[in-house]
C-alpha cells in the first residue's frame, strides 16, 4: 500500500511508476515501457523544436530572401508549418490505430528532416523563393503530425493515475523544446547574415538556415531512438497491461480490454474546441512578438531575433516549473479548476498588453521630410547601405494614433501567458485522453493536434492582417474576447469534462477536488 502510493503521488520527470498490484508488470515490462515513452518525449521535444528553432528568424529571414515579401505573407508562412500538421495528424493517427507505430514515426520524421534541409536551401532559386519557404515550413509541419501519434501512444502507455503525470512530463518536454529553439537561434544569431559560403555543399550558412540544419540532425538522432528502442505497450486505465509483447520480435498479441460504454461527445467536442483556443491564443503571441517588438521598441531584425529568442527561452524555462507545479496542483484540486485557472490567467496576460498612455511609436523615416516612403528608403540606402529602418512602418497608418506598447508591459505579458498556457496545454490533453479511456486513441488524438494545428494556422493569418491593418488595440481586444468565451464553454461543460472510467462508474471521483481515484477495494491493493 505505501509503495502503491507513493508511486501514484509522485511521476518524476522522465521516470515512470510500475504498474498496480492487480496486474504486476515485470522488471523487463517497466523498463520496456518507460523507454519507449521517453523516446516519445524525445519525439515531442523535437516537434517543438522545429517550430520555434526558426520562428524568431522567419521574418527578417523572408525579407531578405524576397523583398516583396509582406507582413501578410509572414502570416502563411508561419501558418504553414500547423497547415501542414493539421492535415497529417489524422492521417498519422488512424495509421498508428492499425499498424506498429513505428512505421508512421519513422516516414514523419524523414519528411521532417528533408522539409528542414530545403529551407536550409531557399535562398538558391533564382526566384519566388518566398513560396519555397512557404513549401518548406509546411512540409516541416507535415512531418510534425506525428505528435497525434506521440500522445495516443503515452495516453495508451499510463494508467489513469500515471496519466496526468506522464502528460506533464511530455508537455516539459515541449516546453523544453521550446527553450532550446529559440535558445539555439539566438546563439545560432552570432554567426550573422552573411555567414560562411559552403561551395562543397552549395550551401549558405549563417543564422537563418543554421537552425534548420541542425533541425535536421536532431532529427536522424530520433530516427535512430524509435529504430533501436521503441516497442509497443498498451495497459488499460488501472494498468493492467492489455497485450503481450515478444521483445525478441516485437510481435504482439492484443488482449481485449473491457470497453463498456459510449464516449461522452459533448466532452470531446468542447475539448477539441478549448484546445483549439488554447493554441490559438499562443500561435498568436508567439507571431506577433517579433513585429510588436521592432515596432514598438525600435528594434532592428537583429536585435529582435535575439532578445526575442531569449524572452522565449525563459517562458520556456518558466513553463517547465508550471508543468512541475501543475503535476501537484492537479492532484490536490483536480485536472479541470487549473485549466480554469490558466484561461483566466491568460487574460489577464493579453489584457495587460492593451495600450494606454501618450507616447507613442517611432515612425520609420519620421526624421525625414521629403519624398515618398519608397523614395526615403532609395535616398538613405545611397547615403548608407548598411542603415536599416526601425520602427512602426509609416504605411501601418494606426501607428501614428495609438499609444506604444511599453516594455514593461511587454515582459508581464509574457510572464503571465507564461504560466496560462503551459497549464491549458497539458490540462486540456490530458483530459481528453481521460474522456477517451481505453478506446484506440490515435484517431481521437489526430483529431486533437488537428484542432491545434488549425489553430496554429488561423492565428498567424488572423494576427498578421488585424494588426497589420487595425493595430494593437483590436488584435488585443478580440483575443481577450476568445479568451473570454472559452471560459464560458469550460464553466458550461464543466462537470461533463470527467475521466471515462469516472463517467462509467468504474473510477470514484473525490467531490472535493474534482480527481480521480480508484476504487476502494483497488486502493486496499
Amino acid at each position: 500500500m505505501p509503495q502503491l502510493q507513493e508511486s501514484e503521488e509522485s511521476t518524476p520527470l522522465l521516470k515512470g511508476d510500475l504498474g498496480s498490484d492487480e496486474a504486476p508488470e515485470t522488471a523487463l515490462q517497466c523498463r520496456s515501457r518507460w523507454r519507449s515513452i521517453r523516446v516519445m518525449y524525445f519525439t515531442m521535444f523535437l516537434s517543438s523544436v522545429g517550430f520555434t528553432i526558426v520562428i524568431t528568424s522567419i521574418w527578417p529571414f523572408l525579407q531578405k530572401v524576397d523583398k516583396s515579401s509582406s507582413a501578410s505573407f509572414l502570416g502563411w508562412v508561419v501558418a504553414a508549418y500547423s497547415l501542414g500538421q493539421m492535415v497529417a495528424s489524422p492521417l498519422f493517427g488512424l495509421w498508428s490505430n492499425h499498424r506498429p507505430r513505428k512505421e508512421p514515426l519513422m516516414c514523419s520524421i524523414l519528411i521532417n528532416v528533408a522539409a528542414n534541409i530545403l529551407y536550409a536551401y531557399v535562398t538558391l532559386p533564382p526566384s519566388h523563393n518566398k513560396y519555397y519557404m512557404l513549401m518548406a515550413r509546411t512540409f516541416v509541419g507535415f512531418g510534425a503530425g506525428n505528435v497525434a501519434v506521440v500522445r495516443s501512444y503515452v495516453a495508451g502507455a499510463t494508467s489513469l493515475s500515471e496519466r496526468t503525470g506522464a502528460m506533464a512530463n511530455m508537455s516539459a518536454c515541449q516546453a523544453l523544446g521550446f527553450i532550446m529553439g529559440p535558445a539555439l537561434q539566438a546563439g545560432l544569431s552570432f554567426i550573422g547574415e552573411t555567414g560562411l559560403w559552403l561551395k562543397v555543399l552549395d550551401l549558405k550558412l549563417n543564422m537563418y538556415t543554421a537552425p534548420a540544419l541542425l533541425a535536421a540532425c536532431f532529427g536522424v538522432i530520433n530516427i535512430l531512438l524509435v529504430l533501436i528502442v521503441l516497442r509497443e505497450h498498451r495497459v488499460d486505465d488501472h494498468g493492467r497491461h492489455m497485450n503481450t509483447i515478444n521483445y525478441t520480435s516485437e510481435e504482439q498479441v492484443d488482449v481485449a480490454p473491457s470497453m463498456e460504454g459510449n464516449i461522452d461527445l459533448v466532452a470531446v467536442v468542447t475539448s477539441n474546441i478549448l484546445f483549439f483556443v488554447v493554441l490559438f491564443i499562443f500561435a498568436v503571441f508567439e507571431t506577433i512578438s517579433t513585429p510588436l517588438s521592432m515596432d514598438m521598441f525600435a528594434w532592428t531584425r537583429r536585435q529582435a531575433v535575439l532578445y526575442n529568442g531569449i524572452i522565449l527561452a525563459c517562458i520556456g524555462f518558466e513553463s517547465i516549473l508550471v508543468f512541475l507545479v501543475v503535476k501537484l496542483i492537479s492532484k490536490m484540486v483536480g485536472d479541470r479548476p487549473v485549466l480554469l485557472g490558466g484561461f483566466a490567467i491568460i487574460f489577464c496576460g493579453f489584457f495587460v498588453l492593451f495600450p494606454w498612455g501618450n507616447q507613442y511609436p517611432k515612425i520609420q523615416w519620421s526624421d525625414l521630410q521629403n519624398g515618398s516612403t519608397h523614395g526615403l528608403q532609395r535616398i538613405s540606402s545611397s547615403a548608407n547601405s548598411t542603415l536599416e529602418p526601425t520602427g512602426c512602418p509609416a504605411v501601418q497608418t494606426w501607428c501614428q494614433f495609438t499609444p506604444a506598447v511599453q516594455l514593461a508591459q511587454y515582459i508581464t505579458a509574457d510572464v503571465l501567458i507564461g504560466v496560462g498556457y503551459p497549464a491549458c496545454n497539458v490540462m486540456s490533453y490530458t483530459l481528453y485522453s481521460k474522456i477517451l479511456g481505453p478506446k484506440p486513441q490515435g484517431m481521437y488524438m489526430g483529431w486533437l493536434t488537428a484542432s491545434g494545428s488549425a489553430a496554429r494556422a488561423l492565428g498567424p493569418v488572423f494576427v498578421s492582417q488585424v494588426y497589420t491593418l487595425l493595430g494593437p488595440r483590436w488584435t488585443f481586444s478580440l483575443i481577450c474576447g476568445a479568451v473570454l468565451a472559452a471560459l464560458i464553454l469550460l464553466s458550461a461543460t464543466y462537470q461533463r469534462l470527467i475521466a471515462f472510467s469516472v463517467r462509467h462508474g468504474r473510477i470514484q471521483e473525490n467531490s472535493h477536488s474534482g480527481a480521480e481515484t480508484p476504487p476502494t477495494s483497488f486502493m486496499r491493493k
